[in-house]
């Protein structure tokens, strides 16, 4: 276990951006993200599990659910498992949010904007580009512009992010470097000095934590690393399939050309047994 906590962990995550006390670090990382909007100066912790209309309905469920004085709502969500529709996955429960917003009687659906801030420890198949962060907002492509500003989308794909310590410039680049990097770590970055970063460094320092938060970190990372060493694990039974496939494929085509057994068993390393039911299937 390393000195700081990881902030993949669910455990790690929610203690750095999830509680009351500590709210200036969550406001502080959706500023820097959504730079180009008018500065949030407060959120409010909402209820992070959602119902829908009916109880046949899915509930939604996020890592942190926030609303500012405006109403508008924040989604924060914590990624580490790649899912073939995520995108459509985060789409869905933003409209729970905004489903949320609907009210009994007449209505006339001027609902807040809803952002989705995504922290992905995976990246986007087929996305095209290297960018770590996607920035995605409903658009009028025939006219080039913005069709709404109600609802938006951020993604970073943190495996994407490469910078060094002696690279980073913006808050951006440093808080993408303390997000990946933290847990691995001995002490704070001379570039990651600012009193915000030394208050998260002092949070996720294991040593601070009470017994019973440090059973509850340790329970958190293990979870955190059987996802990973199965996932590993996966990834290789499914390498070594494909080369046994191969060999597979190598040996039908050295059978059809009469070549002597022993010599495809030491070319493909199969079984005489299995050599021989490959020819019994070709001929």
């Amino acid at each position: 276990m390393g000195r700081y906590i990881n902030l993949f962990t669910d455990f790690g995550f929610k203690r750095i951006f999830g509680t009351e006390e500590n709210k200036d670090i969550l406001l502080d990382f959706l500023n820097t993200l959504l730079a180009d909007k008018q500065t949030i100066i407060d959120l409010q912790f909402l209820n992070t599990e959602m119902l829908g209309s009916n109880i046949l309905e899915r509930k939604a469920i996020f890592d942190l659910y926030c609303e500012n004085d405006k109403g508008e709502k924040f989604i924060v969500e914590l990624q580490r498992a790649k899912q073939e529709f995520f995108k459509e996955r985060s789409i869905f429960y933003a409209s729970r949010a905004i489903d949320d917003q609907s009210k009994r009687g007449k209505w006339d659906y001027n609902w807040q904007a809803v952002y989705t801030i995504a922290i992905m420890d995976f990246e986007f198949a087929g996305m095209g580009h290297e960018n770590v962060k996607s920035d995605v907002i409903l658009y009028d492509t025939e006219n080039q512009m913005q069709f709404s500003d109600k609802l938006r989308f951020i993604y970073l794909e943190m495996p994407k992010f490469k910078k060094t310590e002696d690279e980073l410039e913006s808050n951006y680049d440093k808080w993408l470097y303390l997000l990946k990097n933290i847990s691995e770590l001995d002490e704070i970055p001379p570039r990651l000095q600012a009193f915000l970063f030394k208050k998260i460094f002092n949070l996720a320092e294991v040593s601070n934590y009470a017994p019973k938060d440090r059973i509850q970190y340790e329970e958190s990372l293990k979870e955190y690393r059987d996802y990973y060493n199965t996932i590993a694990t996966a990834e290789k039974d499914a390498r070594m399939e494909g080369r046994k496939e191969e060999k597979i494929e190598i040996a039908k085509s050295l059978i059809t050309q009469n070549v002597d057994i022993q010599v495809i068993k030491n070319a493909t390393g199969l079984t005489q047994t299995e050599i021989e039911a490959l020819k019994e299937s070709l001929f």
